[in-house]
């Protein structure tokens, strides 16, 4: 990472840090988005004490090593207040009942030990919190690189960024095409899938998620009804489990399924989903073309603009309460809505090779109340722009 880039999310670590011990605090995000950096540096400008430790290794790590770390720490805490920082925290076997237990002793003997948790498995890290440290903790998302951040920090360019993606520690390597996709695919893609979702997960048949992943990168911005998932996989099982392995997929930060937008929970979550990469050096980087094959054809580059503009609205909400859909019916599509409160906004993606007779927004404000109305691409918000700012920025 560039030394003098430096995130917003760091100022609110120091914040949280600097005040007296009162939650744990969270960091949780996908694989090599710069958490472990964002902490150091946070670490470094609060001026507190710390011990920062790692659990990231090929074996799960039990309760006595959390023991031992926070015990380490507990001694520098006896005379001042110190911090303990533990990286890939969900590789520990039972650790949010041990921190829970910990933390507890901890405030009943007026400890001030501060602690930071990282976690590179949102959805393993959230279950933890939600099962045994309820109303002890606070969650800073962390997640993919904006183009905001690649350029700031990199000097990518707009086209760039739609094929390289947001991933920092692959920057460098963009000159050199086949180390770059060796890279996305071997330390990122792999290490995520056999680190934390296989190491993790009950997966009954692995080959199948793989390969539901790679079907969901080369149809990111699609929809796909789970039948057809089941006629593109082969042993697809049931939909159940394609279900259950997406959330999974989505959990680790790789992939979603975004719900259609219905108005009713139940209904949208019984509807054909709406598959999206959260990050597009995930899909190039499996594709095994190289940029100017991507760049010249019209409609694949469109899949890299809308893929990205729905990756920009799903990562810009993630430390909010705000949820992502897209709506359909029959021909007619909204490519995104973010119900923000009882407001919905509703985005439109211009890719340049799609009519613009297929607009569903008519449609939709037909059923639904529609609070704003944006197109962004050509006609509308300039990509470059649109990905420069917030979601929140069009939301008010």
């Amino acid at each position: 990472m560039n030394k003098e880039f430096t995130r917003d999310c760091v100022q609110k670590i120091i914040q949280r840090l600097s005040e007296p011990r009162r939650f744990l605090q969270v960091l949780i995000g996908p694989r090599q988005v710069g958490k472990t950096t964002i902490a150091r540096q946070a670490v470094k400008l609060s001026g507190l004490a710390a011990h920062f430790v790692s659990a990231d290794e090929p074996t799960l790590q039990d309760r006595s090593w959390l023991r031992q770390q926070w015990d380490m720490a507990r001694v520098q805490a006896a005379s001042s207040a110190f911090l303990l920082v533990i990286d890939e925290i969900q590789k520990v076997t039972g650790w949010s009942e041990t921190v829970k237990k910990f933390w507890d002793e901890d405030s009943q003997n007026n400890r001030d030990l501060r602690v930071m948790l990282l976690g590179s498995s949102p959805w393993l890290v959230q279950k933890g919190l939600s099962e045994s440290l309820a109303g002890r903790f606070e969650i800073l998302p962390v997640t993919h690189w904006s183009y905001s951040e690649m350029r700031q920090a990199f000097g990518l360019s707009l086209d760039q960024y739609l094929y390289f993606g947001g991933y920092p520690g692959a920057a460098s390597l963009i000159n050199d095409p086949d180390r770059w996709a060796s890279y996305i695919n071997q330390s990122l893609i792999e290490t995520t899938l056999s680190r934390d979702i296989f190491l993790h997960s009950r997966i009954d048949k692995p080959a199948l998620l793989r390969r539901l992943f790679h079907l969901a990168c080369t149809y990111s911005g699609q929809i796909l009804s789970y039948q057809k998932m089941v006629g593109q996989l082969q042993d697809a099982g049931n939909t159940t489990t394609l279900a259950h392995y997406l959330e999974l997929l989505a959990g680790a930060g790789l992939v979603v399924g975004l719900h259609k937008y219905c108005g009713q929970k139940i209904r949208q979550k019984s509807s054909s989903p709406k598959l999206l990469v959260l990050n597009n050096a995930l899909t190039t980087a499996l594709s095994g073309h190289p940029f100017e094959e991507w760049r010249q054809d019209g409609k694949q580059w469109g899949r890299l603009v809308e893929s990205a503009v729905g990756a920009h609205l799903y990562n810009g909400i993630q430390s909010k309460p705000d949820e992502l859909f897209y709506w359909n019916k029959q021909d007619r599509e909204v490519d995104f809505i973010i119900r923000h409160g009882d407001r919905l906004t509703a985005f439109e993606v211009s890719c340049g090779f799609r009519i613009d007779e297929r607009s569903g927004i008519d449609d939709l404000s037909r059923s639904f109340p529609i609070h704003r109305r944006l197109r962004v691409g050509a006609g509308g918000i300039p990509l470059d722009e649109f990905l420069m700012g917030s979601p929140n920025d069009w939301l008010k």
